[in-house]
């Protein structure tokens, strides 16, 4: 059902993924996943496993829930009454992050409140994002996704400076980049910095969320069905022999299910990697994760526009092998040698590499996230509604949200090394960007897109 909305309710669209963000730039990738690894754990390679562990259930609870959850929204109308809802574990999951104390045992409270923070934001991204086509033409379905990447990524821009700026002090100093004392008198002896991420982020969400809630409209609740479960469950079995039966749906659900595995493993993963390899310390990680929020807004806004003028294929491969230049790039970094040729012990040349790898890792994911959105409306097209799509792609997304955490942890403890260990996630992407050679490109061409 097509519901026009009007430039304000967009906006307001918009500003969920602004809302939602920081738990990616904050928690997952830059501030709180390297300080777990780093100081609750105090060894990379056990905190990287038990990070990687905590994400694998999360993803699995998303996995679970997704597909039904979205199957029965689809009966019962409105979206916004379940992003409510799963709010609420997310906003207590990351709140609860602040215990989170150095050498803490057990941790497992704090990957608790992780796990529920990581299966809120998820589920709640589900329904927002099956929001998506009631806002715009199909035409302009691509370009409005990535402008929502867009702002999304600024949010996490944001929110990361006043980290930096505010929050975490420069190393060395007991003041921030721009000269302030951290405010409420935080003590980077406990970590309090890197675990106010957590609660700065719910209080982020709860701000900057309220806009969707009062200004996107949302479909019409339905209160005149009945045992909406239950109908929920047959339309999913009937969605799943439908895509069985669609061979490029099929396709796409499994090769997207590759490459944002190995997206969200990279993700998950860099900080502690740059952390371990580099000995990158909370400040420098602020610094990196600025530079790939930055680039990552620039990234899907050129991205939506490039989705709108070619379709999204070609706008994910190139994506795809961007990334794969940015793995063997870092891989082949560390603080002896670049490219495999020695430097000097004091060379500053790894961490401008890094930097730079960040940069174009950013503007990648950005648009490779932006397109795939609406690469899967565009596969969806006249088969299924709009929330069970994005249920089943939050489940291609998580069926296998084991395997990069399970390859980088089995390949880093066999071979004793964490630049071996993130090498699995280059198959991945190779993987997925083989498969999009059998996904057609026949609703594109119906709605007018050039190629």
């Amino acid at each position: 059902m097509s519901i026009r909305t009007n430039r304000r309710g967009i906006l307001s669209w918009m500003m969920f993924d602004w809302a939602n963000q920081p738990f990616q730039t904050l928690i997952v990738t830059f501030v709180f996943a390297p300080y777990f690894a780093s100081q609750v754990i105090g060894d990379p390679v056990v905190g990287q496993t038990l990070w990687g562990t905590a994400a694998t259930i999360g993803g699995v609870t998303v996995a679970l829930l997704a597909p039904v959850l979205g199957a029965v929204a689809d009966r019962t109308g409105a979206r916004k009454p379940w992003i409510l809802l799963f709010s609420v574990p997310y906003v207590l999951g990351c709140a609860g992050l602040w215990l989170a104390v150095p050498g803490m045992d057990p941790v497992w409270p704090v990957l608790f409140c992780f796990v529920l923070a990581f299966a809120g934001s998820e589920l709640t991204l589900v329904f927002n994002n099956s929001m998506l086509p009631a806002l715009g033409d199909r035409s302009e379905i691509g370009r409005i996704s990535g402008s929502g990447w867009a702002v999304g990524y600024a949010g996490g821009l944001v929110a990361l400076t006043l980290m930096l700026t505010m929050v975490v002090p420069s190393p060395g100093s007991g003041t921030t980049v721009i000269g302030l004392i951290p405010v409420f008198g935080l003590d980077a002896a406990v970590g309090e910095p890197a675990r106010l991420s957590g609660p700065f982020s719910a209080l982020w969400y709860l701000v900057f969320a309220l806009p969707m809630f009062f200004f996107t409209p949302d479909r019409p609740r339905i209160v005149a069905e009945r045992n909406p479960v239950s109908k929920g469950l047959a339309d999913l079995r009937s969605t799943f022999r439908q895509v069985r039966r669609r061979r490029s749906l099929f396709t796409y659900l499994f090769a997207s299910m590759l490459y944002r595995d190995a997206l969200a493993a990279l993700f998950a993963f860099g900080g502690i990697y740059a952390s371990g390899i580099l000995g990158w310390g909370l400040f420098e990680l602020g610094i990196f994760g600025i530079i790939a929020a930055g680039t990552g807004a620039i990234g899907a806004w050129i991205g939506g526009k490039a989705d709108r003028a070619y379709g999204p294929r070609p706008v994910i491969k190139s994506a795809i092998w961007l990334l794969i230049a940015v793995c063997v790039t870092v891989l082949l970094t560390n603080r002896n040698t670049v490219f495999m040729v020695p430097i000097p012990e004091a060379s500053r040349a790894p961490d401008v590499i890094f930097l730079i790898a960040g940069g174009l890792l950013g503007a990648a994911a950005g648009t490779l996230q932006a397109a795939s959105r609406t690469m899967l409306i565009h596969q969806a097209e006249g088969s299924m509604q709009a929330a069970q799509a994005f249920g089943l792609y939050a489940l291609s997304g998580k069926a296998t949200a084991f395997i990069g955490p399970a390859l980088i942890t089995l390949a880093t403890l066999l071979s004793g090394s964490q630049q071996i260990g993130v090498s699995p996630v280059i198959l991945l992407f190779l993987a997925g960007l083989i498969l999009l050679a059998w996904v057609d490109t026949g609703h594109e061409q119906q709605m007018g897109i050039t190629k």
